[in-house]
């Protein structure tokens, strides 16, 4: 296994580490930042969301700069990233941070975009990631991260950029996969 996938391996790590700090009642009690008040298991969450969101950039960039790029990377890296954000979502949904059909939405466009992408590569069709995904993944990340940290550093000011966030990953959520959708529609046609 080379260098990318451990780290990609490495973030699928973090995801049972992610969630049990956040759904386990540890008795850290609350951190205070900028006059913003948050329990201390967010922002171990966050710092754990964060690192692990990282390595999406750092692996993909390692295999490509050092033509690493394999296969069971191309498998490993968009699952690490779906289960990580699919995770943050649910764990944030059951906080009540985040609305249910919000979350219904991302998670409904990733199992769909799976499996047309599982269908394609049957087909011997290999498709990259295109822009509109690129940004919806950070859109979702940059949203995760602030929720996760209550709108720090952004709540002192009273400016709703974690809701805007949402909002902005939601609606390339939507984007994205109405477009690699529309670009893969023969898959449609050519279907028996």
């Amino acid at each position: 296994m080379n260098l990318p996938n451990k780290i990609t391996v490495s973030r699928i790590c973090l995801i049972p580490i992610f969630i049990i700090i956040m759904v386990v009642p540890f008795p850290w009690g609350n951190v205070e930042l900028l006059n913003i008040s948050m329990p201390t298991a967010h922002l171990v969450g966050a710092i754990i969301f964060i690192i692990a969101s990282i390595t999406d950039w750092f692996d993909g960039h390692l295999a490509r700069k050092y033509n690493l790029v394999t296969n069971l990377g191309k498998f490993l890296d968009p699952l690490a990233d779906k289960l990580l954000v699919s995770s943050a979502l649910i764990i944030l949904t059951e906080l009540g941070l985040v609305p249910s059909w919000i979350v219904i939405v991302i998670i409904s466009r990733e199992f769909a975009i799976t499996g047309l992408r599982a269908i394609l590569a049957g087909e011997g069709e290999i498709v990259a990631a295109a822009m509109p995904g690129k940004i919806k993944m950070w859109a979702q990340t940059i949203a995760i991260a602030l929720l996760l940290l209550h709108n720090f550093p952004f709540e002192p000011i009273h400016f709703p950029f974690a809701t805007i966030a949402l909002w902005v990953a939601m609606i390339f959520t939507v984007y994205s996969g109405w477009d690699y959708i529309y670009k893969n529609r023969s898959i449609f046609s050519n279907s028996k």
